[in-house]
């Protein structure tokens, strides 16, 4: 009979299970929700689990782990091996599982480490996971012996990304895997690629050695811009820790961040399927709504989150999905999640079919003025309160739009103006756009003035 563990709350977040190994996190507690988690699948009707580890040093130990309190709970666990977390998301097509478990610690720093799940074809995230936590504390399992098999999919995973791929051109790109979980794939995948390529922190090395394994954070793709610049390549590609988010940036080293992204892949899915719904988080730029309604598609705004986004792609059956953090969702020709090195391959056939540099397409783009995202700290029993009280005065108002599906955004003349309460953290997020240097100013000006309104002394933005 298996003990009850009491997980810290902290771990338990609306997207994953993520916490510090040796401080919250490790393998007992990993144990306890692999047993938890095949308790709950037993419960809803699955017998069978893929399992997957990204590179971290902790991984393979907690894989092992989880592995252990999953056959505990009577499930059948198929091992598809290391690498990035969408290589797991395709074990669980391929192998025809139930369910999928990744242990990665995504983006975060060497000592983090998690899970992310994924159960009977839906996100696992949100309020499955706060239950998770709450059956691991009651001590809830079913008791059983599963079967462990190892089934890599490495070979068929490579064979599948290659399918999102057409073309000839000889295009040189540069590849910065940044030491994460992706790093074996890419060097698999430009081996069958034309033209010609430079991978700079391909070795998987859960000690990320050379910067911080976050694309989205520009200072992390400097290397990238150095290798692009040194070898006169057309762009350049990277990827988070756990390979479901790129970065891109061009060959004068500009960068593209994710509604930038979305809008040029969102193209030929367009022109393949004309009026299709093009789904985005709310923080993305105008550019967004504009392009994909000027490529005669219907853009969609909705919460932030990649959990949020899948789910919302599944229950729209949109072709097209992403976010400003840069996770892509292709339901078009795939299977609807977030895979960042298929996402690439998907750019580089754009690039290979028309005429245009991904420069010259970047300079295509509309222009905007705008701040960064500003992140604040507001406790965590306030963030909430602030965005219900913001939305509660500015209900009713004239010359003006809002938005409530995530926060507050709200669309005037002058552009929009963003304020939401972060999932993950005591922090409101803001952020602003406008066409010009004058309109935004104005849209500042009011958000810090409905901040006040709250008690809030606005940041410096």
């Amino acid at each position: 009979m298996t003990l009850a563990t009491r997980l810290d709350p902290t771990i338990l977040r609306e997207y994953d299970i993520r916490g510090i190994i040796g401080e919250n996190i490790g393998e007992t507690q990993f144990r306890a929700i692999g047993q938890a988690f095949g308790s709950q699948l037993r419960a809803e009707g699955g017998q069978s689990v893929a399992v997957g580890y990204d590179g971290r040093l902790s991984s393979p130990t907690l894989e092992a782990a989880v592995i252990e309190g999953l056959a505990q709970a009577g499930v059948r666990v198929l091992r598809a091996g290391c690498g990035p977390s969408p290589m797991c998301y395709f074990a669980d097509h391929y192998l025809g599982t139930d369910a999928a478990v990744m242990v990665t610690g995504s983006h975060n720093p060497p000592d983090y480490n998690g899970i992310k799940m994924t159960m009977l074809g839906r996100a696992f995230y949100g309020a499955d996971i706060q239950a998770l936590g709450a059956r691991v504390s009651a001590g809830d399992y079913v008791e059983g012996n599963g079967e462990i098999v190892n089934a890599s999919v490495f070979d068929a995973y490579v064979d599948r990304l290659m399918q999102g791929f057409a073309g000839d051109k000889d295009l040189s790109v540069a590849w910065d895997p940044g030491n994460g979980a992706a790093g074996e794939v890419v060097t698999a995948l430009v081996a069958r690629l034309p033209g010609r390529h430079t991978i700079i922190n391909g070795d998987i090395d859960g000690r990320f050695p050379n910067h911080h394994p976050d694309p989205t954070v520009e200072s992390n793709l400097d290397q990238l811009k150095a290798a692009v610049a040194e070898n006169g390549c057309d762009l350049g590609l990277a990827f988070d820790g756990d390979g479901d988010r790129i970065g891109v940036i061009d060959g004068q080293g500009r960068v593209l961040w994710g509604d930038q992204i979305l809008v040029i892949l969102a193209r030929p899915v367009l022109a393949d399927i004309p009026g299709a719904t093009i789904i985005c988080d709310i923080k993305a730029s105008q550019l967004f709504q504009d392009e994909i309604m000027r490529l005669g598609g219907n853009p969609l705004l909705w919460m932030t989150g990649h959990s949020h986004l899948k789910t919302k792609l599944a229950e729209t059956g949109a072709p097209l999905a992403g976010e400003m953090s840069a996770h892509i969702f292709f339901n078009h020709r795939y299977y609807g999640y977030d895979d960042a090195v298929y996402s690439a391959l998907r750019l580089l056939s754009i690039l290979h079919d028309g005429t245009e540099s991904l420069a010259e397409i970047r300079d295509s783009l509309p222009a905007y003025v705008n701040t960064p995202e500003i992140r604040f700290d507001c406790a965590e029993d306030r963030k909430f309160e602030v965005i219900d009280e913001v939305q509660e005065r500015l209900r009713g108002g004239h010359d003006y739009m809002v938005n409530d599906i995530d926060g507050v955004r709200v669309e005037n003349a002058d552009g929009w103006w963003l304020l939401r309460a972060s999932n993950t953290q005591a922090v409101l997020v803001a952020r602003c756009e406008s066409k010009d240097k004058a309109g935004l100013a104005r849209l500042k000006k009011t958000l810090a003035a409905q901040l006040r309104k709250s008690g809030i002394e606005p940041p410096v933005f």
